[in-house]
């Protein structure tokens, strides 16, 4: 009779199959309930005469109890008796309040210690966007719009994809109409404040931009919108500036309109060596000459008027009667710097 009674006990257990500890583990005659003192985190603690054993422990299942799981009631995850019928995917106890944007494995984002977010970074690098510069500031929401502030539904790697409106409401210049790259990584420096265009990002090989072209406004050169056929000599650019300079006058002294020819391309264009006046008007970095003077002004001598120099204000040449003993042979000699040009173009003897 009595091993009948155990019998039915056990197929009749309300806890299922699987829970095969004794009853009086958890209950006593007086109810129900299990002792608080006998329900540790996980552990089952049952006292004896000889001590304590553990009686059941959920650390030892496919589910252990640990961070806020571990002070929950059973009943608050096992609305039945039969315990093992309780899942142990998230999403059978917890609602889904990103509506399936980020599966139904909370594990990925949050422990069970809190619901914080601790590896935002690590996730969008697995999902093949790295939160670099820029967008490791940005809120969740700048880039997640929805109607709910927890829905994050996914949005593409594509710059275009968050970046649209903004790259259609430039007009400084116009994107859109120039046909710009729809990939920001071209022309924008992730990291800098503002997206400021960064020089050396884009293709500008065709017309590099070093010192003083090294310019953060496109419209600068680019003023009527048109990214194709600008001209890349100094004068189309610069054409004010040469007709503006009065000091000394590059028009009226028919200065050449290749701005590198006197300025280095620097910011504030400072003046550099003349290296070509060897070629195209006199030699004074070569010959004779090289090494012979320090200032224009000492063979320019009417300022601002470089069409005028002088031959016979320096070194040997500015003794009359010497130079006329020396010229006693050349007929129609003249005592003049024009004179001497028309004779010695190349500065020799």
């Amino acid at each position: 009779m009595v091993c009948f009674f155990h019998g039915f006990v056990a197929s009749q257990n309300p806890h299922g199959e699987k829970l095969t500890i004794d009853c009086a583990s958890c209950h006593s005659p007086e109810g129900w309930a299990i002792a608080s003192s006998a329900w540790n985190a996980g552990e089952l603690v049952i006292p004896t005469k000889t001590g304590n054993e553990k009686g059941f422990s959920h650390n030892e299942t496919n589910f252990p109890l640990t961070g806020q799981h571990a002070n929950l009631d059973c009943r608050e995850c096992h609305d039945n008796l039969v315990f093992e019928e309780a899942e142990a995917s998230c999403i059978s106890c917890h609602t889904d309040m990103h509506q399936m944007t980020v599966g139904n494995d909370c594990t990925r984002c949050h422990s069970t210690e809190n619901w914080l977010v601790d590896n935002i970074d690590e996730l969008h690098f697995e999902n093949g966007f790295p939160l670099l510069g820029q967008h490791a500031t940005a809120s969740c929401n700048e880039c997640h719009t929805s109607e709910s502030a927890v829905r994050f539904d996914r949005i593409g790697n594509d710059c275009i994809n968050c970046h649209l409106e903004d790259f259609q409401a430039t007009t400084s210049p116009d994107h859109q109409a120039a046909g710009y790259s729809t990939n920001c990584m071209d022309c924008h420096d992730v990291a800098a404040e503002g997206w400021f265009w960064t020089s050396g990002t884009a293709n500008h090989n065709f017309f590099p931009l070093t010192g003083g072209h090294e310019i953060q406004d496109c419209n600068a050169c680019h003023s009527n919108g048109t990214f194709s056929g600008t001209p890349t000599d100094c004068f189309a650019c610069h054409e004010e500036d040469y007709l503006a300079t009065t000091s000394p006058n590059h028009q009226a002294n028919g200065f050449p309109t290749d701005c590198s020819v006197c300025h280095a391309i620097e910011p504030g264009w400072p003046a550099q060596d003349f290296a070509q006046h060897d070629d195209l008007y006199f030699p004074i970095f070569s010959g004779k000459h090289k090494g012979e003077w320090n200032d224009c002004i000492e063979c320019h001598t009417v300022a601002g008027d470089f069409k005028q120099f002088s031959c016979i204000d320096c070194h040997e040449h500015n003794n009359p009667s010497k130079l006329a003993d020396k010229h006693d042979d050349v007929g129609g000699y003249q005592y003049n710097s024009q004179a001497c040009y028309q004779c010695h173009p190349k500065g020799e003897e």
